[in-house]
C-alpha cells in the first residue's frame, strides 16, 4: 500500500464562506484520494497571503484574483520577487481573457473558474503539483485569444516606442527589481549610463518613476515576467 502524498495548502480568498467550502471540498479529496491535503493557513488580503506563504512555505496556494485591498496579480508578483518555489492555482470568478492571461503571465500554474470547482479542482491540483499547467478547454480558449492580441500589441508598441536593444535590457532588469548599480553590473556599463537609459525609457513611456515604468511596460507587452 502506497503512502498518500502529503501536500500543504494555503487558501487565499477574501470570502470566509468560500474558504469554508474549499475546506470541505479538500477534506473530501483527502478522504477519497491518494493525496493527503493539509491546510496550513488562510488569507484574505495580499499582505496576509505573502506573509503566510513566506512563513509556511506551502506546496500549493489556491488564489482568488479579487482580494480585500488588492488582487491576485500583486500576490503572484510578490511571490516571484521573494523566490516562492511552490505552485499557485488560481480559483476565480473572473472569466475575462485578460485576467486569465495576466495570471498565467506572472506565474500561475493553472486557472479554474469558481463555478467549475466541484468537477475540476481535484484534477487541477494533481496536475499542477506535477509541475504541469492546468488550463481546461474553456480557460485555454480565452488564454490563447488574449495571447494572439498580446503578441500583436507587443509588436506594435515596440515599433511605436522605438526602444533600443539596450533600453529593453535595462527595462528587463528593472522589472527584476535590480538597482541601478546591479543593472550596471549585469550589462557591464557604468551607473551613469544606466541612468541615461532610464531617463530615455521614462520619456518614451511617459512615466516619472520606476514603478510606473514597470506597470506601463507590462501593460504594453514590452516585457514578460519569467
Amino acid at each position: 500500500m502506497t503512502t498518500p502524498q502529503k501536500l500543504s495548502i494555503l487558501l487565499v480568498d477574501d470570502e470566509q464562506r468560500f474558504r469554508q467550502g474549499l475546506r470541505s471540498l479538500l477534506s473530501f479529496y483527502s478522504e477519497s484520494n491518494s493525496l493527503l491535503l493539509e491546510i496550513v493557513g488562510e488569507a484574505a488580503s495580499p499582505e496576509q497571503a505573502l506573509q503566510l506563504a513566506l512563513k509556511e512555505h506551502p506546496n500549493l496556494i489556491l488564489l482568488d484574483m479579487e482580494l480585500a485591498g488588492g488582487d491576485g496579480i500583486s500576490v503572484l508578483l510578490n511571490l516571484k520577487k521573494n523566490s516562492y518555489n511552490g505552485k499557485v492555482l488560481v480559483l476565480s470568478a473572473h472569466q475575462e481573457d485578460d485576467w486569465i492571461f495576466r495570471a498565467m503571465q506572472v506565474g500561475a500554474s493553472g486557472y479554474v473558474y469558481k463555478n467549475r470547482l466541484a468537477t475540476q479542482l481535484c484534477e487541477a491540483i494533481t496536475t499542477v503539483i506535477k509541475s504541469e499547467i492546468y488550463l481546461p478547454l474553456e480557460v485555454a480558449s480565452g488564454f490563447f485569444r488574449h495571447f494572439q492580441a498580446y503578441s500583436e500589441s507587443c509588436l506594435q508598441a515596440s515599433q511605436k516606442l522605438h526602444l533600443t536593444e539596450r533600453e529593453q535590457e535595462v527595462l528587463h532588469w528593472l522589472t527584476e527589481g535590480s538597482s541601478n548599480e546591479e543593472i550596471a553590473k549585469h550589462l557591464y556599463v557604468t551607473v551613469a549610463t544606466v541612468k541615461a537609459h532610464l531617463t530615455s525609457i521614462f520619456e518614451k513611456l511617459k512615466v516619472t518613476s520606476r514603478t510606473q515604468a514597470i506597470v506601463t511596460a507590462l501593460k504594453l507587452g514590452l516585457i514578460q515576467v519569467s
